[in-house]
This record gives structure tokens, sequence and C-alpha cells, in this order.
């Protein structure tokens, strides 16, 4: 799932394809900008801010996309096929002589002025994995709503700034709180351990190709026993477990639905509401 280490991963991708190149092929296949040209145009670079993608080029201009749940960049060699889903998924591609980047599903795609990227970002809150990051600040968002439900504020991009479902499932774990606890209920001390906890979770994530959360760790099974490590079934805490044993305490994880999207917790480890 896209979250703000996946994103910044897609973005290095693109930069290393196409920055510092001259486009020899450029479609956009969405309505609004259909018959634009960026064919002839310098890529300058391709950056992450947060879940969002801005790819730079001369000129002033910007194209902004936002994978959500199933987009995704693919980069092909010239000779290659394009394996990233069939040809009416496509909504951009981009090429180069020595490379061509394809865009499948995405949701968004604009093309804007770079002047004017902030339009398109400026509402979020600090980059976990950005230049922006302020610890401070994003704890600061994330209690201005004390009464808010500690899973809803963590996907709150004003708050800060990549976190997704999968993100707010472990944090929520790890803080020993159900999503549905008023953030403001948390004590001082965990809202606080939960934001550095936010930003050393998705620096250990930026340059892995699996995410895991459970690194260090020392599962135990219902036994006692410890788990075999190294198996991707034990890479996260919580997320996608659904009636499996907590890799803490033994206990099944439990899922419900949180603002259209699943939730998962474990009913022992992590007090507070639930469904």
């Amino acid at each position: 799932m896209p979250e703000g280490d996946t994103v910044l991963q897609t973005a290095r991708r693109l930069h290393h394809a196409l920055a510092g190149q001259v486009l020899t092929r450029s479609d956009l296949r969405v309505p609004r900008f259909a018959t634009a040209d960026l064919t002839g145009r310098t890529v300058l670079d391709a950056i992450s801010r947060g879940k969002h993608l801005l790819t730079r080029f001369e000129g002033g201009l910007t194209l902004h996309s936002h994978l959500r749940m199933d987009g995704a960049w693919r980069i092909y060699g010239p000779d290659e096929r394009w394996r990233g889903g069939p040809a009416h998924q496509i909504r951009a591609v981009l090429a180069n002589t020595a490379h061509t980047a394809v865009g499948y599903r995405l949701p968004v795609l604009e093309l804007l002025r770079t002047a004017d990227e902030e339009k398109a970002v400026g509402h979020l809150g600090p980059d976990l994995l950005g230049p922006d990051w302020d610890a401070a600040t994003a704890l600061r968002n994330l209690l201005a709503d004390p009464a808010r439900p500690l899973g809803e504020a963590l996907l709150d991009q004003r708050n800060l700034a990549g976190i997704g479902n999968v993100y707010k499932a472990e944090l929520c774990f790890l803080a020993r709180a159900t999503p549905w606890l008023p953030i403001g209920e948390l004590p001082a001390a965990t809202a606080a351990l939960l934001v550095s906890t936010a930003h050393q979770l998705l620096e250990a994530n930026r340059d892995r190709p699996v995410r895991t959360t459970t690194t260090g760790a020392r599962p135990r099974t219902t036994a006692g026993q410890p788990y075999r490590t190294g198996r991707r079934s034990e890479n996260l805490w919580v997320y996608g477990r659904t009636h499996r044993p907590c890799l803490r305490c033994g206990t099944p994880i439990r899922t419900a639905e949180q603002d259209a999207r699943p939730a998962y917790w474990c009913p022992r480890c992590q007090s507070g509401p639930t469904p």
C-alpha cells in the first residue's frame, strides 16, 4: 500500500530514470490535460511530499500525481514490455531515450505551474520523510482536536504527512491504544513518543523493499515459544492479521471499519473504546 516510504521510493525511481534528460515522448491521458505536450522539455527532478509526487520540468511546470490505493509508476527500458496493467489503465507516459515512466491507475494527475505547487500540497502537515519534518508541529497538530479518534488523527495528512492505513494500525498498537481512543486521552509522554516512533518507522523503511515494523522484536507464540524470525508474516504487528495471534501476547487480532477503512487491533495489548 503506497504510504510515505513507498512514495519516496517511487520518486527516487522517477528521478533516476528521468532527471536531467529531455523528454522524447509525453502523453497525459486525462481529459483536462490530454492536449498538453511536454516533449522536448528537460526533467529537473522528481520528489515526494507526504504521499504526493511532484515531477518538475524546465519552463516552470510540475506534474502532480497521487497513488492513493492502487496507483503506480513503472519504469521500463526502450524495448521492455509494459507490465503494469492493461492499456486502458495508463494515465501518463513520460519517456526519454533510455527510460519510459508509465503511470497506471493514477486517481490524481494534474499539470500545474511549479510556482503553484503549494495549491496541491500546501495543506499538508510536516512530512515525516521530508526536510520540513518538525516533531513539535506534528504533535501540536495531532492534539489540536483532543476528542478526535487516534486513528483518524494519524491519517489526516494536515496533521503530519506520510501515514497511511498500515502505519496507522502499527502506531496504535505500539502506543497500546485502540484506533478509537480520543487522542487527547493519551498521556502526554505517549503522544510525544507516538510522533517520534512514526518518524523512526518511516525512516527505517525508506530504503526497504518490504516494509517491516517488528525489527528487533522477539514475538512469541501463545505457548510462550519464540516464532521463527524472518518470515514475511511477522513483518507487521497487527495490520492484515485478522484472527491471527498477536505477536506480543497471542490473542487473535480483530478488525473493524473506521472511516471507511479497516482498522486492526489486539484486544489485549491495546486499551480504549472499540466498535
